[in-house]
């Protein structure tokens, strides 16, 4: 078995190989990290790779499946964090120029419960800074560009975790989500991310916006999802958001098919502009459901856009970084950011007050929507990746990301469980994803609908950087 070999294999595959002594840890790590070194320097996924501590990872790995002793079904699995997630003998710098290059000492609870459950941490891959915007670029280590075609953005926050995984630069990838981070990123790459309910998979320290942000998985399927989340998606008494009831198998409706199930599908939520051609690849994705067994009916859940009501928390969040910073480090925050921040100075205390009780009415309107429809199914994106460098796409008179993304916020100010599904191409070879959103802890119904949809229809994935180049 060659290293090129591991290096496109799942999660589920590997640990087959390290059962059957096929292959070893080692050698799967080794076949990441060779991945990593071929192609970061294109891509720039990677902040931090840390070759010493997943070799001697990966080496203890190796002795348990000897030993026939493993500990979890990712014993050995190349996994990466977000670099906004702190990971002991790794330095977080979070995409700013104000935090420290030094390696720190603790693990935050995802990392704790990756490292116990034997996974192999390759390293820590790019976002923007403190997470603030859905691209991925920053001062410090520069910008991360899409894979399909690296003149384009992969969107972001969680970038570089969604081009790790179109790469296969690591099997399982963290990423988190506070208006789309993980999603948004999932439909430009053409990968799977799930941004589970609120308070299902901890988040320690806090993040900028603690009450919108939710940490998920992102990769090539949701098998592989539902491995990484069996293990992450468990109590710590640290995140004082954390609830409990998490299913003890998130994979447990994986395999029951989609016949009773009622999806709304709604192309543009009745205040979205949509390009045709995702349109056309989201509307497919729907019938193709429906020939799955799953019952589908177009209609709007019936609220309007809430970009005003999300802008005034997470602008206040860019406001509450830029307030506890000097006038020296305010010069070295990243412009946008500092720009949204002064923007939120012009809130007011009512207008806060204003935004929290739409958020509730909002949250009210989708559990009762739930109520009648088991998922809702929309777009993921609207628009195809654009080029690198913009927060807006260029030439489009936008001026924030949350006009360009408008159907992943919504479901991050209700806590309610949301996937991006990857559903083909454009005419230009770019991938388009559809977003699956359910009732708070509904979460198994979301990966269900999701993995019988990727099982049917399996994702395409580039084999290098710029694949029609080639």
């Amino acid at each position: 078995m060659s290293d090129t070999d591991l290096g496109t294999m799942d999660a589920g595959q590997l640990v087959e190989h390290f059962r059957s002594r096929q292959a070893s840890p080692l050698e799967a790590s080794r076949a990441a990290l060779e991945r990593i070194d071929r192609f970061n320097d294109t891509v720039n996924a990677f902040t931090h790779v840390d070759h010493e501590g997943a070799e001697k990872a990966a080496l203890a790995s190796a002795r348990r499946w000897g030993q026939g002793k493993p500990l979890s079904d990712i014993d050995g699995v190349p996994v990466s964090l977000k670099d906004l997630t702190e990971v002991g003998g790794m330095p977080a710098r979070k995409g700013s120029r104000l935090e420290s290059d030094t390696n720190i000492e603790r693990d935050a609870p995802l990392a704790q419960m990756l490292r116990e459950a034997g996974a192999v941490l390759l390293g820590k891959t790019n976002t923007p800074e403190y997470g603030w915007k859905a691209l991925t670029d920053n001062r410090v280590f520069g910008t991360t560009y899409n894979p399909w075609d690296t003149r384009l953005t992969p969107g972001g926050s969680s970038g570089g975790a969604a081009v790790a995984a179109a790469l296969n630069m690591g099997v399982l990838h963290q990423g988190g989500d506070s208006g789309g981070s993980i999603r948004i990123p999932a439909a430009f790459t053409g990968t799977f991310g799930f941004k589970p309910s609120f308070g299902w998979v901890p988040q320690w320290p806090p993040s900028t916006e603690p009450t919108l942000s939710h940490i998920g998985p992102m990769t090539r399927n949701v098998r592989d999802a539902v491995r990484m989340l069996n293990v992450i998606g468990r109590y710590d008494y640290r995140d004082p958001y954390m609830t409990h009831g998490m299913p003890k198998d998130w994979g447990e409706e994986m395999d029951l098919g989609l016949r009773g199930l009622r999806i709304a599908y709604s192309e543009d939520l009745g205040y979205a502009t949509v390009d045709k051609q995702i349109a056309r690849r989201v509307r497919q994705a729907a019938e193709r459901l429906a020939a799955l067994g799953a019952e589908i009916v177009e209609i709007h859940p019936g609220f309007e856009s809430p970009i005003k009501t999300f802008q005034t928390l997470w602008f206040t969040a860019s406001l509450e970084v830029w307030d506890r910073c000097s006038d020296s480090e305010r010069q070295r925050l990243d412009p946008g950011m500092v720009a949204t921040a002064r923007r939120a100075q012009e809130f007011t205390a009512l207008d806060l007050f204003r935004a929290l009780k739409e958020r509730a009415r909002l949250t009210e309107r989708l559990e009762h929507f739930n109520q009648k429809y088991h998922l809702l199914m929309t777009p993921t994106v609207p628009i195809e990746p654009f080029e690198a460098n913009h927060d807006v796409p260029p030439g489009s008179n936008m001026r924030d990301w949350e006009e360009w993304a408008p159907f992943s916020y919504p479901f991050n100010l209700s806590q309610q469980p949301a996937a991006s599904v990857p559903c083909g191409f454009t005419d230009a070879g770019l991938p388009v994803g559809f977003q699956l959103a359910g009732g708070k802890y509904d979460d198994a119904r979301v990966l269900r609908v999701s993995h019988a949809y990727m099982e049917a229809y399996p994702p395409r994935f580039p084999a290098m950087p710029n694949p029609t180049q080639h």
